[in-house]
C-alpha cells in the first residue's frame, strides 16, 4: 500500500514548513498531518513525510516511535488513552483503567473486532493537577469519578 499526501495535506505542510526554522522542526506537525490523512503511520507514510521534508527517515521514526500521540498501526474510531502514573495511581487511575478494560473488553494498545475502540494504558498525560484522566481521540477528562467514566463510555456508543 502506498501512501501520498492529498494536494490539502501538501498546502498545509507547506504553511507549516514555513513556520520552523528547519525541516527537521517541522517534523511532528507534517508526522500528525499524515497520521490524520492516513489513520494511522505506516512505513510508507513515514517514508513520505521523510522525502516531503528532505529529512532521513529515522529522524521521523524516532519521533513516531517516542510519542504516544502517533500510532504505527491502525486504532479504533475512540481511541481511550487512561494515565496510570503517580498522580492518576494516587488517585484512582488504576481503578479507572480496569473499569474501562472491563466495559470495553480490551487490554492495551488491543483494537475492538468493530474498530470502533481501541485502548492504551499511558503515562503521563501531563493534568497531574486533575488526576485521574483519560483521554478519547483528543478530548481530556480530568477529575474522574467511576460515573464519569462510565457516562463517557456511554456517550460514545
Amino acid at each position: 500500500m502506498s501512501f501520498k499526501f492529498t494536494e490539502e495535506n501538501l498546502k498545509k505542510i507547506e504553511a507549516v514548513r514555513e513556520k520552523y526554522p528547519t525541516a527537521l522542526a517541522a517534523v511532528m506537525p507534517v508526522i500528525y498531518i499524515a497520521q490524520e490523512q492516513n489513520g494511522y503511520l505506516s512505513n510508507e507514510a513515514m517514508e513520505e513525510i521523510a522525502s516531503v521534508l528532505g529529512v532521513d527517515k529515522v529522524n521521523v521514526l524516532s519521533v513516531v516511535t517516542f510519542y504516544t500521540m502517533y500510532h504505527t498501526k491502525p486504532m479504533g474510531k475512540y481511541h481511550v488513552q487512561v494515565c496510570t502514573n503517580v498522580s492518576c495511581m494516587l488517585r484512582g487511575g488504576y481503578q479507572i483503567w480496569d473499569q474501562v478494560k472491563g466495559k470495553l473488553g480490551l487490554d492495551h494498545m488491543q483494537v475492538s473486532e468493530d474498530s470502533k475502540f481501541s485502548l492504551e494504558e499511558v503515562e503521563c498525560m501531563g493534568a497531574c493537577g486533575y488526576a485521574p484522566m483519560l483521554a478519547v481521540n483528543e478530548d481530556y477528562f480530568e477529575n474522574l469519578t467511576k460515573e464519569k467514566v462510565e457516562e463517557i463510555l456511554d456517550s460514545l456508543k
